[in-house]
């Protein structure tokens, strides 16, 4: 009985020891392995340079070491690791086919740790790598290339990939990790996807120049709806929008041209086409001339947001780009 409660009593005492000092027991691990490491750091560097230059004499010279300091570490290295790396052929080093073979793990090593050297290096002048961003072509105009703008002079060693996409195709480019983020003019609706709103907008009537409801300050839709007009396909978003708001104050949409881009909508309107209702961000800044700009009586909103995909870990710079974003609005 004695015994076993010793016995307990010593289990205990170490349970309390491992659950008190973890990082102690994780040093002593590191330090385990490091000892029971036989090819040390410096061995590979002396190995590759004598595999480089092909000799005792240009591996000091590369090493800026001396020729004995070169001859004794080789020596070592053969006796620890149990191998016969190279063999003397008139006063050549030769790598035998053990010391080939291990010269490609080692310069592949060699490799990577200048990469993390490199990338060490880089974080010490600020972030850098990749960002991909994709948005609704109607954030292009204005929206995006504020926050880019921001965005690059803040942080200049981070390239930025940039492109728009119709809200049908924004999920897929998320979740294929084909962007980062997307920015889009309409909250978009995914079970993969967190959508967050950051500003609000809403539709507005564009005219051409010396159209009758130009003299108004305000258009309704009973003042659109006695003229044809230039509407988005019914099928996309804009369309549907719009649409709905015609039908929920009791009005006939008369469209008179159907399309899909705004922009095209814009064209058509600049050249005396028709009246179209399109979002505020495409006209937005003055991008288009011979338009006449007008807000609407009822409103029709809008909700631009940002969509990222829920297994997203942010190893991405998305984070930094957000912040900018939404610090605009």
């Amino acid at each position: 009985m004695g015994q076993v409660g010793s016995r307990r009593a010593v289990s205990g005492h170490a349970e309390c020891i491992r659950g008190s000092h973890p990082v102690a027991i994780n040093q002593q691990s590191t330090a385990d392995i490091l000892a029971a490491v036989k090819f040390r750091l410096r061995q590979m560097e002396v190995f590759r340079a004598v595999m480089l230059t092909g000799s005792i004499n240009g591996a000091a010279k590369m090493l800026f070491v001396s020729q004995p300091g070169v001859s004794r570490i080789v020596s070592h290295t053969e006796k620890s690791l149990g191998l016969k790396l190279f063999v003397r052929t008139r006063g050549k080093l030769v790598p035998t086919l053990e010391g080939e073979a291990l010269f490609r793990e080692v310069d592949e090593f060699y490799q990577h740790a200048t990469r993390v050297n490199d990338f060490a290096l880089g974080l010490s002048h600020g972030a850098a790598g990749t960002l991909n961003l994709c948005s609704s072509p109607s954030l292009s105009y204005t929206m995006m290339p504020a926050a880019i703008a921001r965005f690059v002079q803040r942080y200049p060693r981070i390239h930025v990939n940039y492109h728009t996409t119709l809200l049908a195709n924004m999920a897929a480019e998320v979740l294929s990790n084909k962007v980062d983020l997307a920015v889009s003019v309409l909250p978009l609706e995914h079970p993969h996807l967190k959508v967050d709103s950051f500003t609000t907008g809403k539709m507005v009537c564009v005219l051409p120049d010396h159209h009758e409801l130009s003299q108004l300050g305000v258009v309704g839709l009973a003042d659109l709806a006695r003229y044809p007009l230039i509407t988005h396909h019914p099928d996309v978003s804009f369309g549907k929008l719009v649409s709905g708001a015609f039908k929920a104050a009791g009005l006939e949409l008369n469209s008179r041209v159907n399309i899909l881009q705004t922009e095209v909508a814009c064209s058509l309107v600049r050249a005396g086409v028709g009246a179209a209702i399109v979002d505020e961000y495409t006209v937005g800044g003055g991008a288009w001339s011979g338009l006449q700009v007008r807000p609407l009586a009822q409103e029709i909103p809008l909700a631009p947001s940002i969509a990222r995909s829920i297994f997203d870990r942010h190893g991405t710079h998305a984070d930094k780009f957000i912040e900018i974003l939404c610090s605009q609005h």
